[in-house]
């Protein structure tokens, strides 16, 4: 029960932070916060841990937990980093998948597509989650499969307010389609690019990533 109150909080804190409630450099204080969610202090520190993990936030020894998030040049560079990883699982899967992760896949998109439908962000993140999470597994390379999965939830608060731009669920799930027909197909270099695509954020998705973060979701 606390864990599942603390992702509520800490998803209220990566708000809060992205708003501009709370500005680079910030003090989370856990005294008011805990007050302020009308919580123990026990979630609130849990909280701050996966605002720590997924690095919005830096603990210092003996002075608290600050905001920190990456400025436009590093959050460029960790998307480039992670659509390559994502092309690399991608194009080893589209060899390697089984008959049973395309199913998967294809059960996992008609939810994404039904949360699209219900207009429910949530949701659909974390089914999109499931997608990903599955070619990394079938990409049968278990140690890039690590390192997509710890890239991935470094940067989870900024794909998911991604969602929020208008059309980007729609966009998203067409993607999806892609990468799987790519799969199906045995693709290999099909499969890469489309989700390398899918994964990276430049020119015009960068403007409206950064723009997002300043903006209520």
């Amino acid at each position: 029960m606390d864990m599942r109150r603390a992702d509520l909080i800490a998803d209220e804190l990566e708000k809060m932070i992205f708003t501009g409630a709370f500005t680079d450099g910030d003090r989370l204080d856990e005294i008011r916060l805990a007050g302020q969610f009308s919580v123990s202090r026990t979630p609130i520190r849990e909280a701050f841990q996966r605002l720590v993990a997924s690095g919005l936030a830096v603990q210092i020894p003996r002075r608290g937990v600050f905001v920190a998030q990456p400025g436009p040049v590093e959050l460029m560079e960790m998307f480039e980093t992670m659509a390559e990883i994502e092309a690399a699982c991608a194009r080893l899967a589209a060899m390697r998948i089984s008959d049973t992760a395309l199913v998967e896949l294809d059960e996992i998109n008609q939810e994404c597509l039904q949360a699209m439908k219900a207009k429910d962000i949530d949701r659909y993140y974390q089914e999109n989650e499931r997608f990903h999470q599955t070619i990394y597994q079938q990409s049968g390379n278990s140690f890039l499969a690590k390192e997509a999965r710890r890239l991935q939830h470094r940067l989870k608060p900024y794909r998911r307010i991604q969602l929020h731009l208008r059309g980007r669920m729609a966009q998203s799930m067409a993607e999806h389609e892609t990468i799987v027909t790519a799969l199906r197909d045995g693709d290999s270099l099909g499969a890469a690019d489309a989700m390398r695509g899918h994964v990276a954020v430049q020119g015009e998705k960068f403007h409206h990533l950064m723009s997002s973060i300043t903006k209520t979701p």
